[in-house]
């Protein structure tokens, strides 16, 4: 059997699939061909050595903003594919219906890795999100126009996975809880799924949560007070509980200033552990606390998430949450997405949103991602400071002081 790429001895993990075992994967063009034990190596005009190492289905990063270029916050994808393990973005809103296709033809449909979006409820998309001016996209709600979110989700069906919608004091100021009933009408319209951003109240969780339904996303999950969710004893609020039984899913989205070591530890302890590992990395997360969605995972096994389970929330919940389920998993037949890491043994600190540290024993790394058949190296994976690599130029202060200018809101 000839093949064009064969990634060889590394330990694959398939969550889908139940596979935890050590496998030799043959690629023709950009599909899988063969999972074998033992496949000759001269069978392949490429090989990839991952003795030693982790191989998974390409991570996908549920929320991100990689609108680069066209938004504030957007970063390039690009940039951190390969030092992430990334092989599919998944943009939560950076556009709206008046400038997603704009965002199509200008980063997507140039992008080497995989983009697709939630497009927001607001006609502007995030517009007004910087270091000097933050100005919430529903908080007029002359930009929150169902009719034309529809449209957008028409005209790109192919590339949209839902609808977002960014609720809080930040984001939608005093239109209080009116943009995400708009945005719930919208996507049970198209017949898609709603993520919902929750920041500072108005409105509260309280008001949100019940609005959700099965197959929804709650980003955030994990977030700071106010609108954390778990009282102050660190007992999870009973609405969480309820949202979880009914079916709303639970994404970390990391980013600026929402997520919490406290919050996380006492929802993991009640056993609500997250759906999805993401990173909301955006310009003002990719330099730290977020990074990159390795990162993320790496702080929820130091929180004791099993790796198994770990993987789970950054390949196989996210391709079912979008109803995505060619990708997500590795398979013969499958999309070649695949990311090769190791676990590398050395302490670590790592800071939440609020600058508290969490001093771990390992990190999960990236030596690079196959993507559409291709290898992509990471050329830095082993030039990296295992310390300062997860900590901010300035420390936790500067952390801290991000998490206040913010508002804990993103």
């Amino acid at each position: 059997m000839q093949c064009d790429l064969l990634v060889k001895g590394g330990r694959l993990i398939d969550p889908l699939s139940g596979r935890d075992e050590r496998r030799d994967i043959a690629i023709a063009g950009e599909r899988i061909v063969a999972i074998e034990p033992d496949i000759l190596a001269e069978a392949a005009r490429q090989v990839i050595d991952a003795k030693g190492r982790i191989v998974t289905p390409g991570l996908i990063d549920l929320h991100s903003h990689v609108y680069w270029g066209g938004t504030s916050l957007g970063i390039d994808g690009d940039r951190i594919a390969a030092k992430s393990g990334t092989t599919t973005f998944i943009d939560a809103g950076s556009a709206g219906a008046g400038n997603f296709l704009g965002f199509r033809r200008h980063v997507m449909e140039r992008s080497r890795t995989r983009i697709l979006a939630y497009v927001n409820i607001s006609f502007a998309g995030i517009f007004g999100f910087a270091n000097t001016v933050m100005v919430g996209e529903c908080s007029d709600l002359r930009l929150c126009e169902p009719r034309e979110t529809v449209a957008c989700v028409h005209e790109h069906r192919d590339v949209v996975v839902g609808v977002k919608v960014r609720a809080g004091k930040h984001a939608s100021g005093a239109s209080g809880i009116a943009p995400v009933d708009l945005a719930v009408e919208a996507a049970d319209y198209v017949g898609l799924p709603l993520m919902a951003h929750i920041d500072e109240p108005p409105p509260g969780r309280s008001e949100v949560l019940p609005r959700l339904r099965r197959g929804d996303v709650l980003t955030h999950c994990f977030r700071p007070f106010p609108n954390a969710p778990v009282f102050a004893s660190g007992t999870v609020r009973p609405d969480m509980h309820l949202a979880r039984e009914r079916g709303v899913i639970f994404d970390i989205g990391h980013g600026m200033g929402s997520f919490d070591f406290g919050v996380a530890r006492a929802m993991l302890a009640e056993g609500l552990a997250p759906d999805v590992i993401s990173s909301d990395v955006h310009l003002y997360s990719v330099d730290g606390p977020a990074f990159d969605i390795l990162v993320c995972m790496s702080k929820l096994m130091a929180l004791g998430m099993p790796l198994v389970e770990v993987v789970r929330a950054a390949t196989e919940a996210p391709a079912r949450a979008i109803a995505r389920p060619d990708l997500g998993s590795v398979a013969i037949g499958g999309v070649a997405d695949l990311a090769i890491l190791s676990e590398r043994k050395a302490p670590v600190s790592f800071f939440d949103s609020r600058g508290h540290e969490l001093v771990a024993e390992s990190r999960l790394v990236s030596h690079g991602i196959v993507m559409g058949g291709q290898w992509w190296p990471n050329e830095a994976v082993d030039k990296t400071d295992d310390l300062a690599h997860y900590v901010p130029a300035e420390g936790a202060t500067h952390v801290q002081l991000a998490s206040r200018h913010f508002g804990c809101n993103c």
